[in-house]
């Protein structure tokens, strides 16, 4: 072979060795289309039906909250972020759920200055103070919701009826919930107007009641957690373990009717969808993730029938939060390939 030839053959193997090179990295080496913001901003779609449903049942003053704690939630994950030189992650999505969900949880008479409170905390306090996304123990709209009932109780009980006129929860009772809890079945039947159970379960199905903004429509709420399942940010086991534990108990404590009941009231399914569910304040395992759903249905049944509060799902998923670490501690999988050693147990 004539140098010439040989020159061209060497460097034809040096540019096919360096087409050829390989990234060596550490696992996992999975792809997915599938990234923070997309996720979050599917959650907000999701939300966005029941959301709508309720400025269009309660009114302008639910959609005056919805946007004065969605823009103050952002604003304050924005200031925080710039004071402290870190990267600005607002366009994520995930202060826009924080917000949207405080409001959505919260009664529609609220005065709006307090929204933007109850957004400090669920941003602040609970998630950049504790190292941003990813990081917070406690589901945020649920810490700023009960900073405010803490903070204000009368204003975060006070409801808008049926008719358009406010009354508080707790002396009037026009809640389904607080109704059924100090008054009984004849008082439940009272608060709606009707003569069976039939006429409750509709009304509470498609969200003709009384309650806190965004959560009184089950039909649209259980349609948005739906499709998270169907996305796969979701597992299925939580919902459905959260809401048939608290009926199981309220069937044995009351009856069945009450039961059916129960599950559809209060905050029990977009507790049970959007934060039971939380990525971060969840555990890891699916494991865990049903203990921890077990365990929150469990303390909201106590809270209800034992408790001075009707409404025990914001406190017993926070309750969880705590627990959370705990949990992922016991139900840790085995490593592959690890082999116990001789007399442990």
């Amino acid at each position: 072979m004539s140098p010439e030839a040989k020159g061209q053959t060497i460097g034809k193997d040096a540019k096919d060795m360096q087409e050829l090179n390989l990234t060596v990295s550490s696992s996992p080496h999975v792809r997915c289309n599938e990234s923070i913001p997309k996720i979050m901003w599917n959650v907000v779609a999701a939300l966005v039906p029941a959301a709508a449903f309720g400025v269009y049942y309660f009114g302008a003053n639910a959609l005056l909250n919805m946007v004065v704690a969605v823009v103050s939630a952002v604003i304050f994950e924005f200031l925080w972020e710039k004071a402290l030189h870190k990267k600005v992650t607002i366009t994520d999505g995930s202060a826009v759920i924080t917000g949207l969900l405080l409001a959505m949880c919260c009664p529609p008479s609220l005065p709006w200055w307090m929204s933007i409170v109850g957004s400090f905390l669920a941003i602040v306090v609970c998630k950049q103070s504790m190292g941003g996304l990813g990081y917070n123990l406690f589901n945020p709209a649920h810490v700023g919701r009960a900073g405010l009932m803490v903070s204000w109780p009368i204003a975060m009980t006070t409801w808008t009826n049926m008719d358009g006129s406010a009354a508080v929860s707790a002396v009037a009772g026009p809640t389904p919930l607080n109704a059924f809890k100090h008054g009984g079945q004849d008082a439940l039947f009272n608060a709606f107007n009707a003569t069976d159970w039939g006429t409750i379960y509709q009304q509470m199905f498609f969200g003709m009641r009384s309650g806190s903004a965004g959560e009184t429509c089950t039909v649209l709420l259980i349609l948005g957690g739906l499709y998270l399942i169907w996305k796969g940010y979701i597992k299925w086991q939580v919902p459905v373990v959260m809401i048939a534990t608290v009926g199981v108990l309220t069937a044995i404590i009351y009856s069945p009717n009450a039961a059916v009941f129960e599950m559809m009231a209060g905050g029990l399914i977009i507790g049970a969808f959007f934060m039971a569910t939380d990525m971060v304040t969840a555990p890891i395992t699916l494991k865990g993730q049903i203990i921890f759903a077990l365990g929150a249905g469990l303390i909201t049944v106590l809270i209800r029938v034992l408790g001075g509060y009707p409404e025990g799902v914001c406190y017993s998923i926070l309750l969880m939060n705590t627990l959370t670490p705990l949990i992922d501690r016991l139900v840790k999988p085995t490593v592959f390939g690890e082999v116990k050693a001789k007399g442990a147990k």
